[in-house]
């Protein structure tokens, strides 16, 4: 059988691409359901702006929750900013989408992308940012109030910003910096979410290269506010038993999951995933012999947190590739990368 992982290194690289904070995401959804139609499927765009398709009608017939209809979530928004004010010296004041971290932020190139569709670039500082000039440089704190854009313009006040069409409300987008190693690992901004994004088309397109049709009815839902907290909440199928989050698995002191594994969250900040959706998941990871953590994440809520946080009935859990450094220059591996899309296999048959 093919293996997929390049394939899905390809679609990862493309969606990584394609700027997409929260609240700006057409184009990134453009192309999903471009690529779900050339893949034979029926894609729709729900209100909200995210993408929902059905990969599998299915063959089995519903006896409990576990046979049921599942939607697969992902999401393709990132974290980025938006222009909040504009200063007297022609620097842009930004308030962040998501939890963009000025620490994680600070000296990376980005585009200023105006109402009009206009693009400039400019890099986020630290005010006063010469070492030889600023005597406070290494104590000063890294926050947004302290921080700007300097334009990659010749503009030296307001009204010389203002000329070029650039306002408050304008959307910030941070260089995603993406890298593939020869050794296998892939660096980048944003793998959350667009790595588990890309191994998700992977598996609609096993489906339809394999002829192979699930017992369960499977949906996918690439959602687009994730990162603020509501991508979730709405455009679920009514029949949808359980909700399987396919995002990013955290690696960090005090877990067990490596960037080479796929990760199991058995509870996030928001309580225990659904006991035997873990099991289940668990079970078909040791089927298919999928190298897998099980790990509790104590700072981290998904688009199944936000679901059932607005009264949907389904079972749930999260799996996902680890992923270090998580919402700053993040890392994974290929094997990481297999190893969801494997279990992915393993579970839904």
């Amino acid at each position: 059988m093919k293996d997929y992982t390049e394939y899905i290194l390809e679609q990862a690289q493309k969606l990584l691409s394609i700027d997409s904070p929260s609240g700006y995401t057409k184009n990134v959804t453009d192309w999903l359901l471009e690529t779900y139609r050339e893949m034979g499927y029926q894609p729709q765009r729900t209100t909200k702006g995210g993408v929902l398709v059905q990969i599998s009608e299915g063959t089995g017939t519903v006896s409990d929750p576990s046979e049921g209809p599942i939607l697969l979530t992902g999401h393709v928004d990132t974290l980025g900013a938006m222009v909040s004010s504009i200063t007297d010296q022609g620097t842009l004041k930004l308030t962040p989408l998501g939890g963009m971290n000025p620490n994680n932020a600070e000296t990376e190139n980005c585009r200023i992308i105006t109402r009009e569709g206009k693009t400039y670039t400019g890099t986020f500082q630290l005010c006063n940012a010469s070492i030889h000039v600023n005597g406070d440089y290494n104590d000063t704190k890294r926050t947004y109030k302290d921080m700007e854009v300097l334009l990659d313009e010749l503009v030296s006040t307001k009204e010389e910003v203002k000329s070029l069409g650039i306002m408050t409300g304008d959307i910030v987008c941070f260089d995603p910096r993406t890298v593939i190693t020869p050794s296998g690992f892939i660096k980048s901004r944003f793998l959350d979410d667009k790595l588990s994004t890309a191994i998700l088309i992977g598996y609609a397109k096993y489906l339809k290269d394999e002829n192979i049709t699930p017992s369960r009815r499977i949906y996918q839902h690439i959602t687009v506010f994730e990162e603020v907290g509501h991508g979730g909440c709405g455009s679920i199928p009514e029949d949808v038993t359980e909700m399987l989050a396919v995002d990013m698995g955290c690696v960090g002191e005090g877990l067990e999951c490596t960037e080479c594994q796929v990760s199991i969250c058995a509870k996030d900040s928001r309580g225990p995933s659904h006991y035997d959706v873990v099991s289940a998941l668990i079970q078909a990871a040791r089927k298919a012999d999928v190298d897998f953590a099980v790990d509790v994440y104590p700072y981290y809520g998904s688009d199944v947190d936000a679901a059932l946080n607005a009264g949907v009935d389904a079972r749930h859990c999260l799996i996902g590739p680890g992923v270090y450094a998580s919402h700053g220059y993040e890392r994974s591996h290929k094997k990481g990368v297999k190893n969801t899309f494997d279990l992915l296999k393993s579970y839904l048959g």
